[in-house]
């Protein structure tokens, strides 16, 4: 039996396969509360952002991330690296929330709980210049209050 694609079934296959983890998370996407353009160096530090967490995308499409987190990013971070010191992102709320980051490199880091809190915290050691879409998410539907803080000083 002889099997015939077309070749727009083959390209909306491929599409699929190459989407992959973080399909639900579209960087595209205007972040739904801001962005901002940091250098190093960066002052007021911390840069403190309020936000709702959560969303209706299970962030755990995404090798080791856990929540549920919006589509769009919540916030954009254009950084310009340079000072030689670690980039911090840090969640408070008063809801076990997780983070979500999308680097420049197109990795995507996550982290649940941080310092034996219900808050989580990704630090980028040698951080790279370039976009850093953030997401903060929850375990269910709620969409709690939370205080996104990236800093340079920890």
């Amino acid at each position: 039996m002889k099997i015939i694609v077309s070749s727009a079934a083959l390209a909306a296959v491929l599409m699929l396969g190459a989407a992959g983890a973080g399909a639900a998370q579209d960087s595209s996407l205007t972040p739904n509360f801001g962005t901002a353009t940091l250098r190093a160096g960066f002052q007021p530090d911390p840069h403190v952002v309020e936000l709702r967490a959560g969303g209706d995308q299970d962030a755990s499409r995404i090798n080791g991330c856990a929540g549920m987190v919006s589509r769009a990013p919540d916030y954009r971070v254009n950084y310009t690296a340079g000072s030689g010191l670690a980039l911090t992102f840090r969640v408070n709320s008063s809801t076990d929330t997780t983070l979500v980051i999308n680097g420049p490199d197109g990795r995507w880091s996550c982290n649940d709980d941080t310092g034996g809190s219900l808050n989580p915290g990704i630090v980028y050691r040698s951080p790279a210049s370039g976009q850093y879409d953030v997401w903060v998410g929850v375990f269910g539907s709620d969409t709690p209050t939370a205080r996104l803080r990236i800093t340079e000083m920890e």
